[in-house]
């Protein structure tokens, strides 16, 4: 299904939700070598946890993606406010179409339709305005789905699943959220696995793709 793609672009409305979403899959995609991008959103300052220093959360994404195999230089940060997003959803839309003009992916990756987090369903709507003549993926977030419309799947290893857990562990500043742990990460993979009678898999609601 991907034969024929050689730049692909993440749209992650914050820090952590690209590995979370699809990390098994970036690292699928990284091994077959296709150019990954990634275009993180806010910095999540507001959000830092007790105890830790401001930036920290931007500084473990730049270290996460790396591990996972994207090029500094392939890492792209914004900083809008986070739970902010529909107010200022014009400039994102904005930004969107700058990455579009300026990257021209073959494949994008946004939240699922139904990501009820406010700032995940901005970056929804507005990555499909401005990638709407662009193959589009929606990666799911559990905790934040009523409902995921599971049509694509991509078949994992205990390699790819494994490399997701290392690289959000990287992620010190986060490791108190309850689905931040192997049992969840790894029972995830299996049962998508198990919907396509495979070990592991991640699953994305299909949006909109084109023949190459």
């Amino acid at each position: 299904m991907f034969g024929q793609i050689k730049k692909v672009l993440i749209l992650a409305p914050h820090p952590d939700d690209a590995e979370f979403g699809l990390g098994g899959t970036i690292a699928k995609l990284i091994a077959d070598g296709k150019e990954i991008h990634i275009a993180v959103m806010s910095t999540c300052e507001k959000s830092t946890p007790d105890g830790f220093h401001k930036g920290v959360i931007i500084e473990e994404m730049f270290k996460s993606c790396q591990f996972l195999g994207i090029k500094p230089e392939h890492i792209h940060t914004f900083d809008f406010e986070v739970r902010d997003f529909p107010a200022l959803r014009q400039d994102i839309l904005e930004t969107f179409v700058q990455l579009r003009l300026e990257l021209k992916p073959d494949l994008v990756f946004v939240p699922s339709s139904s990501d009820i987090h406010q700032d995940h369903m901005t970056v929804h709507q507005e990555g499909m305005r401005a990638f709407k003549h662009t193959c589009l993926l929606g990666y799911e977030m559990p905790w934040n789905n009523f409902g995921f419309t599971s049509f694509v799947f991509v078949k994992l290893t205990q390699q790819h699943v494994d490399k997701k857990m290392a690289a959000l562990n990287l992620y010190e500043s986060q490791k108190q959220r309850s689905y931040n742990n192997i049992n969840f990460v790894t029972s995830l993979a299996q049962l998508r696995g198990g919907q396509i009678q495979q070990e592991f898999a991640e699953s994305f609601e299909l949006i909109r793709f084109f023949d190459f």
